[in-house]
């Protein structure tokens, strides 16, 4: 996320002089590739670890500040949310045993992790997006207290003007208003860097767009959001969406979003990439710059160019150019933004060998992999890639069409050559790249496994109860350390502790809801009931507030009152219906709703969110709740 101190642009004289120094910084780094000042024929890889916080129901902990004064490490940092973390690994030279050096190190950095985060009652988890995550999560209070993230909300949200509107469509659809940016705190990746010579960026950035779509096909592991069953990668979607600053008359001319794969291949330079961010995405975030890079390219030194820095960390292209110095050197990088955290190390870093390897392998094989490639069949294999995984078309080089599956097999071979070439140790090539041909002829990615421990589940449990069991899962499971196709499904016993789950109303209320407006017939209220097996049905007007609630009980006193023969006059559901019900919100706590109930005599509370119906607390729900209790109680007194 760039420099935390860097804050929003408060007046034009601000804007005209971060905008002075950026422009600047572009031109020095147009005179250091010109002179040769960047690093060229040097070889380096690294990596950036995200991470989800947890509490003991598997749901986010907002505790990093406090994880992050236990590590007291400069190589941990913080992300957007309180529930996110990042390990910063060091660059390694690709070569030899730079591969298993990068998971010893994970190892050992998700070790320390997880050590401050139990130290202060919470515990760490990798996963692209986190299964038990749901949209009340992601308030102002769960931001990381530091002005860039407040700063960069208000640009974002200042530039949309109004509210974030989020479909995704996959076996579920999830359709979410949401008024700030921390949506995008829903998503954690394993970001890979490669660092590169600057007259060989073009290329290799090029390859590294051709080969982005089947890396991502074998490394999916984001199919969950909020308890809705979507992408197979559903953070390329949502990372889009939650920061997406483009107000409606930008959408109508078709401004580009600043999370993208881009428009078309690289010509001959980075220079193009900085070029076309600068003039199409406005200066969002500033920080006061004095460094003078003319001046120390003058005097032989490399300047980190921060204004450049700056506006290219508010621009998320999934595969990024940076620009860093190392030991007093001056270098250019690829980002790799697009693979997701988890489902283990192992599985992370045989991600990465297969990415490294391709783009090793095919620089040598292809001269120029636009001339092979179209770019819109780039970009339309990373977008497939994200939907379907494994199962994703794809159009490749030559106009061959294939499934994703089938050329993750044919591509590994030439992977294989890439690291041989490099002299990457021949044992860890095997250890990698057999999990990524074990992972495809399997067909079990992280997502698919999640999915299928959902599917596997049936209707046993409840919602809630599924998706937890797959988090509590992943869990266990990373801590054994093997790669997530040899995993046993997910199974909705293996909830530790159900009550977790069951701590505030929106947890566990009924979301699937059959309403009625005032003036339907009351007909329709009592099939309702009939069909469905409910007591009640809300009434909600055309744009969707509740103004009340018909009970089974009235419709009786209805039918009591009625004429005893002969058919009855058409009666409309607002002369039954309970007006201005008692209601709670999706935060209530379980005990408080149950108290209301008690103390109120009713059998029902609708949820209410900013005036709208999200749900129903119906006397089934507690007694699911009740049967959870009496169960355990019961397992105990056996026990005893």
């Amino acid at each position: 996320m760039g420099d935390k101190n860097a804050s929003g642009v408060d007046d034009q004289r601000q804007q005209r002089a971060f905008m002075r120094a950026l422009l600047d910084d572009l031109k020095a780094l147009e005179q250091m590739i010109d002179s040769g000042m960047i690093e060229s024929g040097v070889r380096r890889i690294g990596a950036e670890q995200e991470i989800f916080l947890v509490d003991a129901g598997c749901a986010p902990a907002p505790i990093a500040p406090a994880v992050l004064e236990e590590l007291d490490n400069p190589l941990f940092t913080t992300e957007l949310a309180r529930f996110n973390l990042e390990a910063n690994l060091p660059p390694y030279a690709f070569g030899g045993g730079c591969l298993r050096r990068m998971e010893q190190d994970l190892v050992s950095m998700v070790g320390l992790a997880q050590a401050a985060a139990q130290a202060n009652g919470g515990d760490t988890l990798l996963a692209g997006i986190l299964p038990t995550l749901q949209v009340s999560d992601l308030t102002l209070e769960n931001m990381t207290p530091a002005p860039r993230y407040a700063a960069l909300n208000e640009a974002i949200v200042k530039a949309r003007g109004g509210d974030f509107h989020v479909r995704i469509k996959g076996l579920d659809e999830f359709y979410a208003v949401h008024d700030n940016v921390m949506l995008e705190s829903c998503n954690t990746s394993f970001q890979l860097h490669f660092q590169v010579g600057p007259h060989e960026f073009a290329k290799l950035y090029n390859l590294a767009q051709a080969v982005t779509a089947p890396v991502l096909a074998a490394a999916v592991n984001s199919p969950l959001l909020a308890e809705h069953r979507l992408w197979h990668e559903t953070r390329v979607a949502l990372f889009q969406h939650s920061v997406d600053h483009r107000s409606e008359v930008a959408l109508a001319r078709r401004q580009q979003p600043r999370v993208q794969f881009g428009e078309r291949w690289l010509d001959s330079s980075v220079i193009e990439i900085f070029r076309e961010d600068i003039a199409r995405f406005r200066v969002m975030l500033a920080s006061d710059v004095t460094e003078k890079p003319f001046e120390l390219i003058e005097r032989g030194e490399a300047p980190h160019l921060d204004a450049l820095c700056h506006h290219n960390g508010t621009v998320y292209r999934w595969n990024r150019p940076c620009y860093g110095t190392h030991e007093g050197r001056a270098h250019l990088r690829i980002e790799n933004r697009v693979l997701p955290a988890g489902p283990t190390i192992i599985d992370e870093v045989a991600n990465a060998a297969f990415y490294f390897g391709l783009l090793a392998s095919l620089s040598t094989q292809h001269a120029d992999i636009t001339e092979a490639l179209s770019f819109d069949d780039a970009k339309s294999n990373f977008i497939a890639a994200a939907q379907h995984g494994l199962r994703a078309q794809f159009s490749w080089i030559g106009g061959r069409r294939t499934t994703a599956a089938a050329l993750i097999l044919d591509l590994l071979p030439s992977a294989r050559q890439g690291l041989e070439d490099h002299g990457i140790d021949a044992r860890d090539i095997d250890r990698y790249l057999n999990v990524i041909e074990e992972r495809v002829r399997s067909g079990r990615t992280g997502a698919q496994w999640a999915l299928d421990s959902l599917a596997a589940m049936d209707d046993r449990g409840t919602r809630p109860d599924r998706f937890r069991a797959v988090t509590e899962a992943t869990r266990e499971r990373q801590r054994e350390g093997r790669p997530v196709h040899t995993w046993a499904l997910a199974e909705v016993d293996e909830v530790r502790d159900w009550r977790h789950g069951y701590k505030t109303v929106g947890q566990f209320m009924t979301r699937d809801l059959f309403t009625v407006q005032p003036d339907d017939l009351v007909d329709l209220a009592a099939n309702l009931m009939d069909w469905e097996h409910i007591r009640h049905v809300p009434v909600e007007d055309d744009e969707g507030r509740l103004v009340g609630i018909v009970s089974h009980r009235a419709l009786i006193r209805l039918l009591a009152s009625g004429p005893s023969s002969g058919p009855r006059d058409p009666v409309a559901v607002r002369s039954i219906m309970k007006a201005n019900p008692i209601t709670i919100g999706p935060d209530t706590p379980t005990r408080e709703a149950l108290s209301m109930m008690r103390s109120h005599e009713v059998a029902c509370l609708p949820v209410v969110k900013d005036g709208r119906l999200v749900g129903v607390l119906s006397e089934r729900d507690l007694i699911i709740v009740a049967a959870k209790l009496l169960d355990e109680e019961l397992s105990d007194f056996g026990d005893s």
